[in-house]
């Protein structure tokens, strides 16, 4: 986990509009940095390396 690198952090589709259970990601030079968008800027951040991460995408998107 890692906290205060500058990303420019993009909240999930999926989180909805209502301030409840979201989700954010930025793109990092060699990472896949996400963070809970409750918790801003001061909370921490897990950093999954890319190949990883989209290893777990393709596994969400076969259900």
């Amino acid at each position: 986990m890692t906290n205060g690198h500058e990303y420019t952090w993009v909240k999930s589709s999926y989180s909805g509009a209502d301030g409840g259970n979201c989700v954010e990601l930025a793109v990092g030079e060699h990472t896949m940095p996400v963070r809970d968008s409750k918790c801003g800027g001061g909370g921490p951040v897990i950093e999954f390396g890319r190949a990883a991460f989209a290893r777990f995408l393709g596994s969400v998107r076969e259900g």
